[in-house]
């Protein structure tokens, strides 16, 4: 098949996608609007897209990506039978809608919920088909439910004497960072070795949490999979308002880590194993010790298989039943 990905691949965990696709043998174009760059031609342009953004729900960036993307489509110079597109709240409902003369098929992923991101609602009606890691969305808007998937399954499992840190997380700075740091007390309080990492594009270095890692720069995905690699035990934390689960979870699953989370939907599907999994009170987190001591349970194959991302395909882009 003919599939072209449109996504902002900010992290690299699209990209996977068109791998995977490849190796198939599908013809995969991946355009990756993350690497298109918009810059306002001048001073007035920030006003006048301020004034867009305030009162027309209109953002000139977002008009860019629609433009340069179906550029790109047109540069294909092929029909195509299927274009999924992640994070399609980035480009404009109407270049949406011109996407569907380039292609038989229109498929629209969202791992952000409409709470966090409300543009995703008008655009929902653009694709033919829309997917949701977000329940709560798939039940009011009446999309599909798909969750991230495990993208890390071929790193190979560290020896036990690799391993530099119980506990390992990287997140952007946010309104989770008090429940980072009172994680982080908890951890101190019991002398177990951790690495979290905060990513702020404004940090300069001062008046932050010592016991916190900031970067002002994205770091490659690789280099993220090694600090994993590396670590026993991960740590999610969901956003306010948010149930879907990120994919801290499908990394822990790939590579067989524990992990502990303060999302408490995690219990409702069918791969949560108390031994594998830690859910803790985010107001008032505690760690026991005993959770480290015991292995990780491996899943069922089959439910491996589920959340893998041959299963995400299997299911988001050729519509089969897992």
């Amino acid at each position: 098949m003919r599939i072209t990905l449109i996504s902002l691949d900010n992290w690299g965990f699209n990209n996977h996608i068109a791998n995977t696709l490849e190796k198939k043998g599908h013809i995969i174009h991946h355009i990756d609007f993350n690497t298109f760059t918009y810059k306002y031609p001048n001073f007035f342009y920030k006003i006048y897209n301020f004034i867009l953004k305030s009162f027309f729900k209109t953002n000139l960036k977002t008009l860019y990506y629609g433009k340069e993307i179906i550029k790109r489509l047109k540069e294909i110079g092929e029909n195509q039978d299927i274009i999924l597109t992640v994070k399609g709240d980035f480009i404009d409902r109407k270049s949406i809608l011109k996407f569907k003369q380039f292609t038989k098929k229109t498929i629209g992923f969202f791992n952000d919920n409409t709470h966090r991101c409300p543009k995703i609602i008008r655009i929902i009606p653009s694709f033919d088909e829309v997917y949701s890691f977000e329940k709560e969305d798939c039940e009011r808007y009446n999309l599909k439910f798909a969750p991230n998937w495990i993208y890390n399954s071929n790193i190979p499992v560290p020896a036990e004497n690799t391993i530099k840190y119980e506990v390992f997380n990287i997140i952007s700075i946010d309104k989770r960072l008090p429940i980072l740091s009172g994680i982080t007390t908890d951890l101190v309080s019991k002398k177990i070795n951790y690495k979290f990492i905060v990513y702020d594009k404004k940090h300069k270095g001062n008046g932050k949490d010592k016991n916190l890692e900031y970067i002002s720069k994205h770091i490659p995905l690789s280099r993220v999979n090694k600090y994993i690699n590396n670590s026993k035990v991960m740590l999610d934390i969901n956003r306010k308002g948010q149930s879907g689960l990120t994919f801290r979870v499908f990394e822990s699953i790939g590579l067989q880590k524990k992990l502990i989370t303060t999302n408490p939907d995690i219990k409702n599907y069918d791969f949560y194993n108390p031994n594998n999994i830690l859910i803790i009170d985010e107001n008032n987190p505690k760690i026991p010790i005993a959770f480290f001591s015991n292995d990780y349970q491996k899943l069922p194959e089959k439910t491996y298989y589920k959340y893998s991302l041959e299963g995400w395909i299997d299911q988001v882009i050729f519509d089969k039943e897992l």
